[in-house]
């Protein structure tokens, strides 16, 4: 008689399974840097999917050196701003954010997020953080940025999301002078990741509100026999008589998506500056057309289209080799069906 195998169904690693707190995802850590000083992190907003053909240089593949098609998620990624910057100390809780200095000149849009720091005296802010510096106290620095939506017609946000974003590399005074220099300025997509490059892409998965313990964990359908009263899409027992309480393991009914997940090494294929190039005849289903720059990423990224996507440094990129992609042409075939 063979083995009855039955492995339980749904993983456990993001348990409970509720809503996220916030639309804008967050992180915990950042890769490691030894180069130059440089910000760690871009957002952009997801357009669609679409394809393209380009020259299969990954080694070992059986079609390596041919053309092949490769299905990419487009992210369009307008110019960022930076309006702070953030000072870190830490002690034996770890780290606490220690003082911070806001630009002199801020969107007015930027009002509707935050409420907007009144008689702020930059230089005198920026002072206090070399200060700290210099004494020791300052373990990490951070930007704070924000995303410019208005820029945007696929969306029909206008209020900026204020995002924290680690400077990476160099000293920490070396990191200072390079924040220093672009507090209130403009940041591009093409100034912190290149084509070819590895990164981690983190979103809000699209919410699926409350769902039975059929599409929330993918436990079997109960066949007729063991189905009395027609509930063939319940669990068969919410577990032993001993322990005499419901264990958290048992797969129930319960919120389904709209959760924080992070898909870690893919691969930036290509970036570009006009939207033009890679739009499909008649727009990108439920987004419309591509106004700014734009992040051809490999494969299917977490979230709906419309929703902000984090893109980080890859942390884990280990022994993945860098090279730059050789694309033959972007499909503009039309996504209307």
């Amino acid at each position: 008689m063979a083995n009855i195998h039955r492995p339980r169904r749904g993983s456990l690693a993001y348990s409970p399974r509720t809503r996220a707190k916030s639309q804008v995802p967050r992180y915990q850590s950042w890769p490691e840097h030894n180069g130059t000083p440089v910000l760690q992190g871009f957002a952009g907003y997801k357009a669609g999917m679409t394809h393209l053909i380009m020259v299969d240089d990954h080694k070992g593949s059986p079609t390596e050196g041919r053309e092949i098609m490769v299905p990419v998620t487009v992210i369009e990624t307008p110019a960022m701003k930076v309006a702070a910057v953030r000072a870190y100390k830490e002690d034996t809780y770890g780290k606490h954010a220690l003082t911070e200095a806001w630009a002199n000149e801020l969107d007015p849009a930027l009002a509707r997020r935050i409420a907007m720091p009144k008689k702020h005296d930059t230089d005198a802010a920026l002072g206090t953080i070399r200060d700290e510096i210099e004494a020791g106290n300052v373990v990490d620095l951070y930007a704070l940025t924000y995303t410019q939506p208005a820029s945007v017609t696929g969306i029909p946000k206008k209020v900026p999301d204020l995002i924290e974003m680690r400077v990476g590399g160099g000293s920490i005074k070396e990191r200072f002078d390079f924040i220093t220099d672009l507090l209130g300025k403009e940041v591009d997509v093409s100034s912190i990741v290149k084509p070819g490059a590895y990164v981690d892409v983190t979103a809000i998965t699209t919410g699926k509100g409350t769902q039975g313990p059929v599409k929330r964990w993918g436990i079997q359908v109960r066949k007729g026999k063991h189905s009395r009263g027609g509930k063939k899409r319940h669990i068969g027992n919410l577990g032993p008589w001993t322990p005499h309480h419901v264990r958290w393991q048992v797969p129930q009914t319960g919120q389904c998506g709209y959760q924080q997940r992070t898909e870690f090494n893919k691969r930036i294929l290509k970036i570009g500056d006009d939207g033009a190039d890679i739009i499909p005849a008649g727009g990108f289903l439920n987004y419309g057309t591509v106004n700014n720059g734009y992040v051809l990423v490999k494969g299917s990224i977490p979230g709906p289209v419309k929703r902000l996507i984090r893109i980080r440094r890859a942390i884990r990129q280990g022994e993945h080799e860098v090279r730059e992609p050789a694309i033959g042409f972007v499909s503009l075939e039309s996504k209307q069906g």
